[in-house]
């Protein structure tokens, strides 16, 4: 069975409940999928990754089983600005004020904004797995 010793759960960040994976232990790592993918992408390597971390895989807003907001004529609900406060404020809903994530090939554009949001939070950015 894929994510054997995770969790999953629904977390509501208030205009949205993510979908999100958890479990292993250690520092905190995010990890990040791609479109159009959901969490399940990192069944392979999150129980590895969870040997040395705390890992937290949610499904990004509008993907999976995350809640889709309605968007609006300038998308605001669906941009990098939001979609990176959504993960701050996601580490923080485990207890996480600093976090290193990691992802696929659209890793920067995601991330971009997480320091931005939330200065200092972002300790490393992984390459992709």
């Amino acid at each position: 069975m894929l994510f054997d010793e995770f969790s999953l759960s629904g977390i509501d960040l208030g205009e949205v409940t993510l979908r999100v994976r958890h479990g292993g232990s250690g520092p905190p790592l995010l990890l990040l999928h791609g479109h159009p993918q959901t969490h399940m992408m990192w069944h392979a390597v999150a129980p590895r990754l969870a040997q040395d971390f705390t890992v937290i895989a949610p499904d990004l807003r509008g993907y999976g089983e995350t809640r889709k907001p309605e968007t609006t004529p300038d998308h605001m609900p669906y941009s990098k600005r939001v979609m990176a406060q959504n993960q701050i404020t996601l580490m923080s809903h485990f207890g996480y004020e600093q976090f290193k994530v990691a992802g696929n090939i659209i890793l920067p554009q995601r991330t971009r904004e997480i320091p931005c949001r939330g200065a200092r939070r972002l300790s490393a950015r992984l390459p992709q797995p």
